[in-house]
Protein backbone atom coordinates (compact mmCIF):
# COMPACT_ATOMS: atom_id res chain seq x y z
CA UNK A 1 0.00 0.00 0.00
CA UNK A 2 2.84 2.28 0.87
CA UNK A 3 4.95 1.73 -2.21
CA UNK A 4 1.55 2.38 -4.43
CA UNK A 5 1.54 5.87 -2.31
CA UNK A 6 4.51 6.91 -3.60
CA UNK A 7 3.87 5.93 -7.52
CA UNK A 8 0.22 8.37 -6.28
CA UNK A 9 2.79 11.27 -5.50
CA UNK A 10 5.37 10.20 -7.96
CA UNK A 11 4.97 13.28 -10.03
CA UNK A 12 5.20 15.50 -7.06
CA UNK A 13 8.39 14.01 -5.54
CA UNK A 14 10.32 13.90 -9.14
CA UNK A 15 8.74 17.66 -9.51
CA UNK A 16 10.50 18.14 -5.88
CA UNK A 17 13.80 16.13 -7.06
CA UNK A 18 14.12 18.21 -9.36
CA UNK A 19 13.84 21.47 -7.73
CA UNK A 20 16.13 21.35 -5.35
CA UNK A 21 18.93 19.88 -8.10
CA UNK A 22 18.34 22.87 -10.04
CA UNK A 23 17.13 25.68 -7.67
CA UNK A 24 14.15 27.15 -10.08
CA UNK A 25 11.01 28.56 -8.92
CA UNK A 26 8.60 25.28 -8.41
CA UNK A 27 5.89 24.57 -5.58
CA UNK A 28 3.91 21.60 -4.72
CA UNK A 29 0.88 23.14 -3.08
CA UNK A 30 -0.74 26.80 -4.26
CA UNK A 31 0.13 29.49 -1.91
CA UNK A 32 -2.87 31.27 -3.05
CA UNK A 33 -6.40 30.32 -1.16
CA UNK A 34 -8.20 29.73 -4.08
CA UNK A 35 -11.38 27.78 -4.28
CA UNK A 36 -9.94 26.44 -7.95
CA UNK A 37 -7.33 24.55 -5.96
CA UNK A 38 -8.40 23.97 -3.00
CA UNK A 39 -12.51 23.97 -3.71
CA UNK A 40 -15.28 25.99 -3.47
CA UNK A 41 -16.23 25.16 0.13
CA UNK A 42 -12.70 24.70 1.21
CA UNK A 43 -12.69 28.14 3.22
CA UNK A 44 -15.73 27.97 5.14
CA UNK A 45 -14.98 23.95 5.72
CA UNK A 46 -11.88 25.20 7.15
CA UNK A 47 -13.16 28.01 9.68
CA UNK A 48 -15.82 25.15 10.74
CA UNK A 49 -13.14 22.73 11.19
CA UNK A 50 -10.97 25.21 13.36
CA UNK A 51 -14.22 26.43 15.53
CA UNK A 52 -14.93 23.02 16.45
CA UNK A 53 -11.78 22.96 17.82
CA UNK A 54 -12.19 25.46 20.27
CA UNK A 55 -13.55 24.96 24.08
CA UNK A 56 -13.28 20.68 23.91
CA UNK A 57 -10.93 17.84 24.12
CA UNK A 58 -8.32 17.57 21.49
CA UNK A 59 -8.44 13.66 21.53
CA UNK A 60 -5.30 11.87 20.18
CA UNK A 61 -5.66 8.43 21.87
CA UNK A 62 -1.79 8.55 22.65
CA UNK A 63 -0.01 6.14 25.29
CA UNK A 64 0.69 7.23 29.15
CA UNK A 65 -2.29 10.02 29.64
CA UNK A 66 -2.14 11.23 32.86
CA UNK A 67 -4.37 14.51 32.45
CA UNK A 68 -5.33 17.71 30.07
CA UNK A 69 -3.86 20.90 29.69
CA UNK A 70 -4.56 23.88 27.66
CA UNK A 71 -3.86 27.74 28.27
CA UNK A 72 -3.05 28.83 24.66
CA UNK A 73 -3.50 32.34 24.92
CA UNK A 74 -4.46 34.29 21.22
CA UNK A 75 -2.69 37.52 20.48
CA UNK A 76 -6.16 38.16 18.83
CA UNK A 77 -7.94 38.27 22.03
CA UNK A 78 -10.03 35.31 21.08
CA UNK A 79 -11.00 32.40 23.51
CA UNK A 80 -9.55 29.43 22.56
CA UNK A 81 -9.77 26.51 25.70
CA UNK A 82 -8.50 23.54 24.05
CA UNK A 83 -7.33 21.04 26.23
CA UNK A 84 -4.62 18.62 25.07
CA UNK A 85 -3.52 14.93 26.14
CA UNK A 86 -0.76 15.33 28.67
CA UNK A 87 1.51 11.94 28.32
CA UNK A 88 4.19 10.45 30.01
CA UNK A 89 7.04 10.84 28.24
CA UNK A 90 8.60 7.78 28.63
CA UNK A 91 5.28 6.27 27.47
CA UNK A 92 5.56 8.01 24.50
CA UNK A 93 9.32 7.28 23.75
CA UNK A 94 8.77 3.69 24.32
CA UNK A 95 5.63 3.45 22.30
CA UNK A 96 7.79 5.30 19.07
CA UNK A 97 10.59 2.54 19.60
CA UNK A 98 8.26 0.01 19.15
CA UNK A 99 6.43 1.19 15.93
CA UNK A 100 9.45 1.50 14.46
CA UNK A 101 9.56 -2.10 13.74
CA UNK A 102 7.07 -1.51 11.42
CA UNK A 103 8.22 1.70 9.80
CA UNK A 104 11.36 -0.12 8.70
CA UNK A 105 9.84 -2.15 7.30
CA UNK A 106 8.27 -0.18 5.11
CA UNK A 107 11.10 0.51 3.22
CA UNK A 108 13.05 3.98 2.09
CA UNK A 109 10.21 3.86 -0.66
CA UNK A 110 7.05 2.71 1.27
CA UNK A 111 8.15 5.12 3.86
CA UNK A 112 8.48 7.65 1.24
CA UNK A 113 5.05 7.40 -0.31
CA UNK A 114 3.08 7.84 3.39
CA UNK A 115 4.97 11.14 3.95
CA UNK A 116 4.08 11.89 0.53
CA UNK A 117 0.44 11.19 1.09
CA UNK A 118 0.80 13.06 4.73
CA UNK A 119 1.34 16.20 3.01
CA UNK A 120 -1.47 15.79 0.77
CA UNK A 121 -3.36 15.29 3.43
CA UNK A 122 -2.43 18.68 5.21
CA UNK A 123 -2.68 20.60 2.17
CA UNK A 124 -6.31 19.69 1.47
CA UNK A 125 -6.42 20.87 5.56
CA UNK A 126 -4.55 24.21 5.11
CA UNK A 127 -7.92 26.54 5.87
CA UNK A 128 -7.90 24.56 9.03
CA UNK A 129 -4.49 24.70 9.97
CA UNK A 130 -4.34 28.80 8.35
CA UNK A 131 -6.56 29.29 11.25
CA UNK A 132 -4.92 27.85 14.40
CA UNK A 133 -1.78 29.14 13.14
CA UNK A 134 -2.97 32.77 12.72
CA UNK A 135 -4.97 32.43 16.45
CA UNK A 136 -2.01 31.15 18.04
CA UNK A 137 0.33 33.59 16.48
CA UNK A 138 -0.78 36.56 15.60
CA UNK A 139 -0.29 36.21 12.01
CA UNK A 140 -1.93 38.21 9.53
CA UNK A 141 -4.67 35.74 7.66
CA UNK A 142 -2.63 35.73 4.45
CA UNK A 143 0.58 35.14 5.72
CA UNK A 144 -0.87 32.24 8.66
CA UNK A 145 -2.34 30.66 5.02
CA UNK A 146 0.86 31.12 3.24
CA UNK A 147 3.42 30.37 5.56
CA UNK A 148 1.44 28.26 8.13
CA UNK A 149 -0.15 26.04 5.45
CA UNK A 150 1.25 25.27 1.29
CA UNK A 151 4.98 27.03 2.42
CA UNK A 152 5.21 24.46 5.27
CA UNK A 153 4.66 21.92 3.35
CA UNK A 154 6.86 22.82 0.80
CA UNK A 155 9.43 22.53 3.50
CA UNK A 156 8.07 19.02 4.70
CA UNK A 157 8.43 18.06 0.73
CA UNK A 158 12.02 19.63 -0.01
CA UNK A 159 13.18 17.34 3.30
CA UNK A 160 11.51 14.15 2.26
CA UNK A 161 12.87 14.42 -1.18
CA UNK A 162 16.56 15.28 0.13
CA UNK A 163 16.05 11.80 2.48
CA UNK A 164 14.94 10.18 -0.72
CA UNK A 165 17.80 11.49 -2.38
CA UNK A 166 20.56 10.40 0.13
CA UNK A 167 18.86 6.85 0.72
CA UNK A 168 18.53 6.22 -2.87
CA UNK A 169 22.16 6.55 -3.20
CA UNK A 170 22.46 3.40 -0.69
CA UNK A 171 21.74 0.19 -2.85
CA UNK A 172 20.04 -2.44 -1.06
CA UNK A 173 22.06 -5.31 -1.79
CA UNK A 174 25.20 -6.40 -4.04
CA UNK A 175 26.64 -9.56 -5.75
CA UNK A 176 30.91 -8.64 -4.35
CA UNK A 177 33.39 -10.29 -6.91
CA UNK A 178 37.11 -10.03 -6.07
CA UNK A 179 39.30 -11.79 -8.45
CA UNK A 180 41.88 -13.86 -7.11
CA UNK A 181 44.29 -14.88 -10.07
CA UNK A 182 44.05 -18.30 -10.57
CA UNK A 183 42.25 -19.17 -7.99
CA UNK A 184 38.46 -18.74 -7.71
CA UNK A 185 37.06 -15.58 -7.01
CA UNK A 186 36.02 -14.29 -3.76
CA UNK A 187 32.08 -13.96 -4.13
CA UNK A 188 29.79 -12.82 -1.52
CA UNK A 189 26.23 -11.55 -1.32
CA UNK A 190 26.15 -8.06 0.89
CA UNK A 191 22.96 -6.78 1.63
CA UNK A 192 22.28 -2.98 3.11
CA UNK A 193 19.88 -1.82 5.28
CA UNK A 194 18.78 1.63 6.01
CA UNK A 195 18.03 2.33 9.89
CA UNK A 196 17.13 5.00 11.39
CA UNK A 197 19.16 6.53 15.05
CA UNK A 198 16.08 6.14 17.07
CA UNK A 199 13.38 8.89 18.63
CA UNK A 200 13.33 12.41 17.00
CA UNK A 201 12.38 15.47 19.30
CA UNK A 202 10.93 18.03 17.35
CA UNK A 203 10.38 21.60 19.40
CA UNK A 204 8.17 23.98 18.25
CA UNK A 205 8.33 27.45 18.42
CA UNK A 206 5.68 30.19 19.31
CA UNK A 207 5.55 32.17 15.97
CA UNK A 208 5.86 29.52 13.01
CA UNK A 209 4.21 26.49 14.30
CA UNK A 210 4.52 24.40 11.39
CA UNK A 211 6.96 26.47 8.67
CA UNK A 212 9.74 25.88 11.35
CA UNK A 213 8.61 21.93 12.51
CA UNK A 214 7.87 20.83 9.35
CA UNK A 215 11.29 20.38 8.20
CA UNK A 216 12.78 18.23 11.12
CA UNK A 217 9.39 16.53 11.45
CA UNK A 218 10.00 15.05 7.88
CA UNK A 219 13.49 14.85 8.06
CA UNK A 220 13.09 12.64 11.03
CA UNK A 221 9.85 10.19 9.55
CA UNK A 222 11.38 9.91 6.18
CA UNK A 223 14.80 8.34 7.19
CA UNK A 224 13.06 5.48 9.23
CA UNK A 225 13.15 7.59 13.25
CA UNK A 226 10.11 7.63 15.27
CA UNK A 227 9.21 11.25 16.28
CA UNK A 228 7.78 13.27 19.18
CA UNK A 229 6.56 16.65 18.49
CA UNK A 230 6.32 19.10 21.75
CA UNK A 231 5.33 22.45 20.43
CA UNK A 232 5.53 25.86 22.25
CA UNK A 233 2.38 26.36 24.82
CA UNK A 234 1.03 29.04 22.89
CA UNK A 235 1.02 27.36 19.79
CA UNK A 236 -0.01 24.23 20.22
CA UNK A 237 -3.47 23.64 18.14
CA UNK A 238 -1.38 23.74 14.80
CA UNK A 239 0.67 20.95 15.97
CA UNK A 240 -1.87 18.48 17.54
CA UNK A 241 -4.02 19.44 14.09
CA UNK A 242 -0.37 18.18 12.39
CA UNK A 243 0.20 15.24 14.79
CA UNK A 244 -3.61 14.10 14.44
CA UNK A 245 -3.29 13.88 10.43
CA UNK A 246 -0.20 12.29 10.80
CA UNK A 247 -1.31 9.29 12.74
CA UNK A 248 -4.77 9.07 11.08
CA UNK A 249 -2.48 8.20 7.88
CA UNK A 250 0.15 6.00 9.28
CA UNK A 251 -2.82 3.73 10.61
CA UNK A 252 -4.31 3.42 7.35
CA UNK A 253 -1.14 2.39 5.68
CA UNK A 254 -0.84 -0.48 8.54
CA UNK A 255 1.86 1.49 10.61
CA UNK A 256 1.54 1.79 14.13
CA UNK A 257 0.09 5.69 14.83
CA UNK A 258 2.54 5.85 18.08
CA UNK A 259 5.22 6.54 15.23
CA UNK A 260 4.23 10.30 15.82
CA UNK A 261 3.13 12.06 19.17
CA UNK A 262 2.44 14.82 20.64
CA UNK A 263 4.57 15.97 24.40
CA UNK A 264 2.54 18.82 25.90
CA UNK A 265 4.77 19.29 28.62
CA UNK A 266 3.17 20.90 31.44
CA UNK A 267 6.59 21.93 32.84
CA UNK A 268 10.35 22.89 31.38
CA UNK A 269 11.49 20.03 33.39
CA UNK A 270 9.38 17.47 31.61
CA UNK A 271 10.86 19.07 28.29
CA UNK A 272 14.19 18.53 29.91
CA UNK A 273 13.56 14.80 30.89
CA UNK A 274 12.25 14.03 27.46
CA UNK A 275 15.25 15.60 25.08
CA UNK A 276 18.22 14.22 27.43
CA UNK A 277 16.34 10.56 27.15
CA UNK A 278 19.15 8.13 25.84
CA UNK A 279 16.74 7.04 23.22
CA UNK A 280 16.10 10.30 21.86
CA UNK A 281 18.68 10.60 18.81
CA UNK A 282 17.68 13.61 16.97
CA UNK A 283 16.42 17.18 18.76
CA UNK A 284 15.29 19.60 16.15
CA UNK A 285 14.68 23.61 18.05
CA UNK A 286 13.56 26.70 16.72
CA UNK A 287 13.91 29.42 19.98
CA UNK A 288 16.19 31.73 22.13
CA UNK A 289 19.89 31.23 22.84
CA UNK A 290 19.27 30.39 26.19
CA UNK A 291 17.47 26.68 25.81
CA UNK A 292 18.30 26.55 22.47
CA UNK A 293 22.44 26.35 23.79
CA UNK A 294 21.00 24.36 26.61
CA UNK A 295 19.87 21.43 24.28
CA UNK A 296 23.54 21.70 22.72
CA UNK A 297 25.07 21.08 25.57
CA UNK A 298 23.07 18.98 27.49
CA UNK A 299 21.43 16.43 24.72
CA UNK A 300 25.45 14.99 24.23
CA UNK A 301 23.18 11.66 23.23
CA UNK A 302 21.51 13.16 20.11
CA UNK A 303 22.24 15.20 16.76
CA UNK A 304 20.59 19.23 17.49
CA UNK A 305 19.58 21.01 14.84
CA UNK A 306 19.23 24.10 16.37
CA UNK A 307 18.06 27.58 15.21
CA UNK A 308 18.90 29.95 17.17
CA UNK A 309 18.96 33.83 17.46
CA UNK A 310 20.83 36.52 15.30
CA UNK A 311 21.21 39.83 14.42
CA UNK A 312 20.23 40.16 10.68
CA UNK A 313 21.67 43.27 9.17
CA UNK A 314 21.89 45.20 5.86
CA UNK A 315 24.07 47.98 4.37
CA UNK A 316 23.22 51.14 2.84
CA UNK A 317 26.12 52.16 0.25
CA UNK A 318 24.46 53.45 -2.56
CA UNK A 319 21.26 52.89 -5.08
CA UNK A 320 19.58 54.00 -8.17
CA UNK A 321 16.04 53.29 -7.12
CA UNK A 322 16.01 55.01 -3.85
CA UNK A 323 12.14 55.14 -3.21
CA UNK A 324 12.02 51.55 -4.00
CA UNK A 325 14.54 50.59 -1.86
CA UNK A 326 13.21 52.05 1.34
CA UNK A 327 9.18 50.70 0.36
CA UNK A 328 11.12 47.09 0.24
CA UNK A 329 12.74 47.90 3.60
CA UNK A 330 9.48 49.14 4.99
CA UNK A 331 7.69 45.77 4.17
CA UNK A 332 10.90 43.95 5.39
CA UNK A 333 10.45 45.55 8.70
CA UNK A 334 6.54 45.47 9.06
CA UNK A 335 5.72 42.22 8.00
CA UNK A 336 4.18 40.23 11.39
CA UNK A 337 5.86 42.78 13.34
CA UNK A 338 9.44 42.09 12.99
CA UNK A 339 8.61 38.51 14.52
CA UNK A 340 10.36 36.56 12.27
CA UNK A 341 13.83 34.98 12.85
CA UNK A 342 14.76 36.46 9.30
CA UNK A 343 14.19 40.34 9.60
CA UNK A 344 16.42 42.95 9.15
CA UNK A 345 17.51 44.55 12.90
CA UNK A 346 20.62 46.73 12.20
CA UNK A 347 21.04 49.14 9.45
CA UNK A 348 24.29 50.48 8.62
CA UNK A 349 24.20 53.54 6.77
CA UNK A 350 27.44 55.76 6.18
CA UNK A 351 28.20 59.10 8.09
CA UNK A 352 28.52 60.81 5.25
CA UNK A 353 25.36 59.43 3.37
CA UNK A 354 24.65 58.08 0.37
CA UNK A 355 24.01 58.64 -3.46
CA UNK A 356 20.91 57.70 -4.85
CA UNK A 357 19.89 59.26 -8.18
CA UNK A 358 17.88 61.75 -6.70
CA UNK A 359 21.05 63.13 -5.36
CA UNK A 360 22.88 62.77 -2.07
CA UNK A 361 21.17 61.67 0.89
CA UNK A 362 22.41 62.20 4.17
CA UNK A 363 22.68 60.01 6.86
CA UNK A 364 20.01 61.78 8.73
CA UNK A 365 17.83 62.01 5.24
CA UNK A 366 17.94 58.42 5.29
CA UNK A 367 16.69 58.29 8.55
CA UNK A 368 13.85 60.11 8.18
CA UNK A 369 12.84 59.22 4.72
CA UNK A 370 12.98 55.67 5.97
CA UNK A 371 10.51 56.55 8.71
CA UNK A 372 8.41 58.18 6.25
CA UNK A 373 8.21 55.12 3.97
CA UNK A 374 7.31 53.03 6.95
CA UNK A 375 4.79 55.38 8.09
CA UNK A 376 3.17 55.47 4.45
CA UNK A 377 3.13 51.66 4.11
CA UNK A 378 0.76 50.86 7.00
CA UNK A 379 -1.19 54.59 6.74
CA UNK A 380 -4.56 52.46 5.44
CA UNK A 381 -5.68 50.68 8.26
CA UNK A 382 -6.92 47.84 5.84
CA UNK A 383 -2.55 47.62 4.99
CA UNK A 384 -1.49 47.63 8.59
CA UNK A 385 -3.52 44.99 10.00
CA UNK A 386 -3.19 42.17 7.47
CA UNK A 387 0.73 42.88 7.44
CA UNK A 388 1.56 43.44 10.98
CA UNK A 389 -0.78 41.17 12.19
CA UNK A 390 -0.58 40.73 15.86
CA UNK A 391 2.37 40.99 18.34
CA UNK A 392 2.55 37.16 20.02
CA UNK A 393 3.78 37.68 23.09
CA UNK A 394 4.16 40.40 26.52
CA UNK A 395 7.62 40.29 26.11
CA UNK A 396 7.57 41.22 22.38
CA UNK A 397 5.62 44.35 24.14
CA UNK A 398 7.87 44.98 26.61
CA UNK A 399 10.71 44.82 24.53
CA UNK A 400 8.60 47.63 21.98
CA UNK A 401 8.50 49.62 24.87
CA UNK A 402 12.04 49.98 26.04
CA UNK A 403 12.65 51.08 22.70
CA UNK A 404 10.36 53.76 22.24
CA UNK A 405 11.44 55.34 25.78
CA UNK A 406 14.58 56.12 23.97
CA UNK A 407 16.50 53.52 26.39
CA UNK A 408 17.86 52.06 23.17
CA UNK A 409 19.36 54.79 20.38
CA UNK A 410 17.09 58.00 19.28
CA UNK A 411 13.64 57.50 18.50
CA UNK A 412 13.01 57.99 14.71
CA UNK A 413 9.74 56.73 14.48
CA UNK A 414 7.92 55.69 17.69
CA UNK A 415 5.61 52.56 17.62
CA UNK A 416 1.57 53.26 17.72
CA UNK A 417 -1.09 50.97 18.87
CA UNK A 418 -3.63 50.78 15.96
CA UNK A 419 -7.06 49.48 16.77
CA UNK A 420 -8.70 45.72 15.22
CA UNK A 421 -11.85 46.25 14.46
CA UNK A 422 -12.28 42.65 13.98
CA UNK A 423 -10.53 41.84 17.06
CA UNK A 424 -10.38 44.34 19.56
CA UNK A 425 -8.34 42.46 22.06
CA UNK A 426 -5.29 42.49 19.68
CA UNK A 427 -1.88 44.26 20.25
CA UNK A 428 -1.07 45.65 17.10
CA UNK A 429 2.01 47.70 17.69
CA UNK A 430 3.57 49.42 14.30
CA UNK A 431 7.78 49.34 13.75
CA UNK A 432 9.91 51.43 15.53
CA UNK A 433 12.94 52.91 14.26
CA UNK A 434 16.36 54.16 16.19
CA UNK A 435 18.98 55.59 15.65
CA UNK A 436 22.17 55.38 16.89
CA UNK A 437 26.14 55.36 16.84
CA UNK A 438 28.19 52.27 15.73
CA UNK A 439 30.02 52.58 18.76
CA UNK A 440 26.39 52.14 20.74
CA UNK A 441 26.72 48.09 20.50
CA UNK A 442 24.74 47.41 23.42
CA UNK A 443 22.04 48.90 21.68
CA UNK A 444 21.95 47.04 18.57
CA UNK A 445 24.29 43.91 18.90
CA UNK A 446 22.00 41.59 20.39
CA UNK A 447 18.22 40.20 19.04
CA UNK A 448 15.52 42.21 19.91
CA UNK A 449 12.64 40.29 18.37
CA UNK A 450 10.03 42.10 16.97
CA UNK A 451 9.03 45.55 15.48
CA UNK A 452 12.58 47.07 16.16
CA UNK A 453 15.39 47.97 14.08
CA UNK A 454 18.20 50.35 14.21
CA UNK A 455 19.74 52.86 11.61
CA UNK A 456 23.25 52.50 12.82
CA UNK A 457 25.62 55.36 11.66
CA UNK A 458 29.44 53.94 10.45
CA UNK A 459 32.16 55.72 9.57
CA UNK A 460 32.20 54.88 6.22
CA UNK A 461 31.24 51.52 3.31
CA UNK A 462 34.04 49.66 4.50
CA UNK A 463 33.88 49.87 8.50
CA UNK A 464 30.03 48.94 7.82
CA UNK A 465 30.51 45.77 5.64
CA UNK A 466 33.56 44.88 8.24
CA UNK A 467 31.29 45.31 11.32
CA UNK A 468 28.28 43.31 9.43
CA UNK A 469 31.22 40.44 9.04
CA UNK A 470 31.58 40.83 12.96
CA UNK A 471 28.49 40.49 13.94
CA UNK A 472 27.43 37.61 11.54
CA UNK A 473 30.70 35.74 12.77
CA UNK A 474 30.25 36.79 16.53
CA UNK A 475 26.56 36.82 17.47
CA UNK A 476 25.07 34.80 14.06
CA UNK A 477 22.45 35.72 11.18
CA UNK A 478 19.92 34.24 9.03
CA UNK A 479 19.81 36.99 6.58
CA UNK A 480 22.04 40.02 4.98
CA UNK A 481 21.73 42.51 2.43
CA UNK A 482 23.52 45.28 0.49
CA UNK A 483 22.62 47.82 -1.37
CA UNK A 484 25.27 49.50 -3.91
CA UNK A 485 25.81 50.26 -7.14
CA UNK A 486 29.46 49.85 -7.05
CA UNK A 487 30.96 46.39 -8.04
CA UNK A 488 34.01 46.82 -5.61
CA UNK A 489 31.38 47.27 -2.96
CA UNK A 490 29.05 44.05 -3.81
CA UNK A 491 32.12 42.03 -4.23
CA UNK A 492 33.49 43.22 -0.60
CA UNK A 493 30.18 42.34 0.75
CA UNK A 494 30.01 39.15 -1.35
CA UNK A 495 33.17 38.01 0.15
CA UNK A 496 32.46 39.19 3.68
CA UNK A 497 29.59 36.76 3.77
CA UNK A 498 31.22 33.96 2.66
CA UNK A 499 33.37 34.51 5.64
CA UNK A 500 30.97 34.86 7.74
CA UNK A 501 29.03 32.07 6.11
CA UNK A 502 25.27 34.27 5.43
CA UNK A 503 22.83 34.30 2.70
CA UNK A 504 22.67 37.37 0.85
CA UNK A 505 20.21 39.52 -0.62
CA UNK A 506 21.68 42.65 -3.47
CA UNK A 507 19.68 45.28 -3.87
CA UNK A 508 16.49 44.41 -3.25
CA UNK A 509 14.01 46.57 -4.46
CA UNK A 510 10.58 44.97 -5.84
CA UNK A 511 8.64 41.90 -4.78
CA UNK A 512 11.07 40.00 -2.71
CA UNK A 513 12.00 40.93 0.22
CA UNK A 514 15.51 39.60 2.61
CA UNK A 515 13.36 38.18 5.38
CA UNK A 516 11.85 35.47 3.19
CA UNK A 517 13.11 32.11 2.22
CA UNK A 518 11.81 30.31 -0.69
CA UNK A 519 11.29 26.10 -0.42
CA UNK A 520 13.18 23.98 -2.88
CA UNK A 521 15.74 27.53 -4.35
CA UNK A 522 16.80 29.36 -1.07
CA UNK A 523 18.40 27.38 2.06
CA UNK A 524 16.90 28.31 5.10
CA UNK A 525 20.43 29.52 7.75
CA UNK A 526 23.56 28.05 6.59
CA UNK A 527 24.61 25.87 9.64
CA UNK A 528 27.78 27.86 9.31
CA UNK A 529 27.34 31.30 12.03
CA UNK A 530 25.86 31.13 15.38
CA UNK A 531 22.60 31.45 14.16
CA UNK A 532 22.11 28.11 12.97
CA UNK A 533 24.11 25.25 13.06
CA UNK A 534 21.98 23.57 10.21
CA UNK A 535 20.18 24.40 7.22
CA UNK A 536 16.70 24.00 5.58
CA UNK A 537 17.48 22.22 3.73
CA UNK A 538 20.81 20.37 2.57
CA UNK A 539 22.00 17.01 2.22
CA UNK A 540 23.75 17.04 6.09
CA UNK A 541 20.19 18.11 7.74
CA UNK A 542 19.07 14.69 6.55
CA UNK A 543 21.69 12.06 6.07
CA UNK A 544 22.92 11.61 9.80
CA UNK A 545 19.23 10.71 10.55
CA UNK A 546 19.74 7.34 9.58
CA UNK A 547 22.65 4.74 9.31
CA UNK A 548 23.65 1.89 7.26
CA UNK A 549 24.03 -1.06 8.62
CA UNK A 550 24.92 -4.54 6.26
CA UNK A 551 24.75 -8.04 6.52
CA UNK A 552 27.37 -10.22 3.98
CA UNK A 553 27.71 -13.79 3.30
CA UNK A 554 29.92 -16.02 1.29
CA UNK A 555 27.78 -17.13 -1.77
Amino acid sequence: MSVQLLEKHRATLDGALNAIHTRGYWSAYNEMPSPKTYGETAAEDGKQAFDAHLGRQFALNQPGLTGWLGGEQSPYGIELNVQYPVCDHEALIAAGQQAMTGWQKAGSEGRTGICLEILDRLNKQSFELAHSVMMTTGQGWMMAFQAGAPHAQDRGLEAVAYAYREMKFVPGETTWEKPQGKNPPLVMKKHFELVGHGVGVVVGCGTFPTWNTYPGLFAALATGNAVIVKPHSNAILPAAITVRTIRTVLAENGIDPNLVTLCVADKRETTQKLVTHPAVKSIDFTGGNVFGQWLIDNCRQARVYAELAGVNNIVIDSTDAYKPMLRNLAFTLSLYSGQMCTTSQAIFVPAGGIETEDGHKSYDDVCADLARAVSGFLSKPEVALAVLGAVQSADTLKRINEADSGALGKVILASTKLDNPDFPKSEVRTPVLLACDAADEKAYMEERFGPISFIVKVADTAAAIALSERIIATHGALTAGIYSTKADVLDAMTAATMRSKVALSINLTGGVFVNQSAAYSDYHGTGGNPAANASYADAAFVANRFCVVQRRYHV
